[in-house]
């Protein structure tokens, strides 16, 4: 019983102290999740009474849209706590039942019309329930669905690229406080054609099994199986699934970057093979081939193959809590309907800087520049590579929401593009043709320069500390750059989590330049020591030099004030007459003159 006075029902197999919505242990949620079952189960038109059951912990985003779909839900957690946390939420309008799900089977209860198991049959066992492999626990299920009721199943995949590149060990993925099943039961589904035959096993027909990019508990991005088989790096169903399991570096400590997996997985055509996961829809209405949620934004992105490429639609969605747009904002009405199949421009520039293909890659820097200063109508795009996709001979934006909040110049757009391309070649570690010492703005300049955008003049420093005139010229493309990288919740120059081979590399890295400092550091050390000695050398002369001219004032001294200095004086006057005789008659009349004068 509830505090509000509502009733808790309870079958066996119920869980108390228990929760698997708090802590480690999330309910499945999110708003992909929460479009899918808003297209697969239609509001009218349900076998039966439309009675729906919800199997396992999932969020009140879900429960509260399968509410909206049927007459009556039924939810089944097997936490006492959870049930009573979900009844004083919901009230009337849901009905609780605490217990395992072998428990509710047993149960005399009538079939249901809808089944929603997105969170899969893992959580769906107590204490006191008996050891039921997977296949069993799917049998059980069977009993409580009609045989003409929508299902939506999930399945944990442990062949995900994010479970193979886990560097935490199987006893810390899986710990005992889960209480949940052997991970690798033998009659666990490995792949989406195994899932597809259980399900036809007790009678269901797939209509359409997704694969879900996935983190922890919250689906990012649902795409269909054969969508992404088809799907190639660089094209919108890969990139969509990408982005996705990068934001799996939060939460998952990686080997490995996840990113350079899942694009040679879908090189190989088996992007869909190795997902987090797979949810499975049987029956219900007609839904889309891609689902993916906006970084750093509540919305969804809906996605149709067409003859053209993609037919898109995003929904307006919500800010995320912490999230604030100054320099950028979100606006689902820039977003194209339809978006061409072809790959990437960054896929392509990052092909020719592994290549070393400067020529190729100046060209199509050349093309992009001059595209770029057409996009003049409607609002501002933030412009980034990775969202442009090459259309036959030019180019077409792609899914991207993010728009600059007031007027930018075409070349503070381009220096942000050419800014976030940076961030990714060099964080990821990828191969370039770029020397060290170019390695940030000035080769953020270079690329400016090939898409036409002039270099400055260089600026002569008045100071150690003065910026570059590179870096003037990149200032507001790297604001533009780091707003957007903000707004999708990433940092602009650091990957979010680095993986253990990306941090090995840095610290490689780190360690070259250590010592490459260490022995530049030791050259001016062994400059200042000559140069100290140098000037030691000259202080010891100076000493010197100035105690002969000590010694040379102290002689001069002395013989002035000798007697024979005037003697020497008046001769040295004496020996300057060219003109004795006349000096001497002078010297004559000047003598007689001073006697008469004295006489008279």
């Amino acid at each position: 019983m509830s505090d509000n006075g509502l009733a808790v029902d309870v079958v066996r197999g119920e869980m108390q102290p228990w929760s698997d919505y708090s802590g480690k242990r999330e309910a499945t949620h999110g708003p992909v999740l929460q479009a899918l079952l808003n297209d697969v189960l239609p509001t009218d038109g349900l076998p039966g009474e439309r009675r729906a059951l919800i199997l396992g912990p999932h969020g009140a985003d879900l429960v509260g849209t399968v509410i909206a779909k049927a007459v009556e839900t039924t939810v089944l957690v097997r936490s006492v706590s959870d049930a009573t946390a979900l009844t004083e939420q919901f009230g009337d309008k849901l009905q609780v039942v605490a217990g395992a799900l072998d428990g509710l089977a047993d149960a005399d209860r009538p079939r249901f019309d809808v089944v929603i198991a997105a969170d899969g049959l893992d959580r769906v066992l107590g204490y006191d329930s008996e050891d039921l492999d997977w296949e069993q626990r799917l049998d059980a299920l069977a009993k409580l669905a009609s045989p003409e009721a929508v299902l939506v199943l999930g399945l944990e995949n442990e062949f995900s690229l994010t479970n193979l590149l886990d560097r935490r060990p199987a006893d810390q993925r899986h710990g005992d406080d889960e209480w949940r099943p052997l991970h690798d039961a033998p009659s666990r589904p490995a792949s989406a054609d195994q899932l597809a035959a259980e399900l036809a096993r007790i009678g269901f027909s797939t209509a359409r099994t997704y694969a879900a990019f996935s983190v922890e508990q919250t689906a990012y991005a649902l795409v269909s199986v054969d969508t992404a088989a088809a799907a190639r790096p660089g094209q919108l169903p890969a990139r969509l699934a990408i982005e996705a399991l990068e934001a799996s570096a939060v939460a998952v400590p990686l080997l490995a970057p996840v990113a350079e997996g899942a694009e040679t997985a879908a090189r190989a055509g088996l992007l869909g093979a190795t997902t987090p996961g797979w949810i499975a829809v049987c029956g219900g209405s007609s839904s889309h081939a891609v689902y993916a949620q906006t970084p750093g934004r509540a919305a969804v992105l809906t996605a149709d193959a067409s003859a053209e490429g993609w037919n898109v639609e995003v929904s307006a969605g919500t800010t995320e809590s912490g999230q604030a747009e100054s320099e950028v904002s979100f606006s689902a009405e820039v977003v194209p309907s339809t978006v061409p199949g072809g790959v990437t421009v960054e896929t392509l520039l990052f092909r020719l800087a592994a290549a070393e293909d400067v020529p190729g890659f100046r060209e199509l820097a050349a093309r992009l520049g001059d595209w770029a200063r057409t996009q003049t109508e409607g609002p501002q795009v933030v412009l980034r590579w990775d969202d442009v996709v090459v259309a036959g001979d030019s180019f077409a934006r792609g899914v991207s929401p993010w728009v600059t909040t007031k007027p930018e110049a075409s070349a503070d757009l381009l220096a942000a593009a050419w800014q976030r391309l940076h961030n990714r070649l060099i964080s990821g570690h990828r191969r370039h043709p770029w020397p060290p010492w170019m390695v940030g703005d000035d080769l953020v300049t270079v690329w400016l320069a090939m898409s036409g955008v002039a270099a400055p003049e260089p600026v002569p420093a008045t100071a150690p500390d003065s910026p570059s005139a590179s870096a003037a010229q990149i200032a507001r493309g790297k604001v533009l750059a780091g707003a957007l990288a903000t707004a999708i919740g990433i940092p602009s120059d650091t990957p979010q989590a680095p993986d253990l081979r990306t941090a090995l590399a840095d610290a490689e890295q780190a360690r070259t330049e250590s010592f490459e400092l260490a022995g530049h550091i030791f050259g001016l050390e062994r400059t200042l020591g000559f140069r100290d000695k140098a000037l030691k050398t000259r202080e010891t002369r100076i000493r010197e030099l100035r105690k002969q001219v000590q010694k040379a004032k102290f002689a001069r001294a002395r013989l002035r004030n000798s007697r024979a200095y005037p003697v020497v004086k008046l001769i040295r006057k004496a020996a300057l007459i060219r003109h004795p005789r006349k000096f001497a008659g002078k010297v004559k009349r000047s003598l007689k003159r001073l006697i008469r004068n004295k006489i008279g």
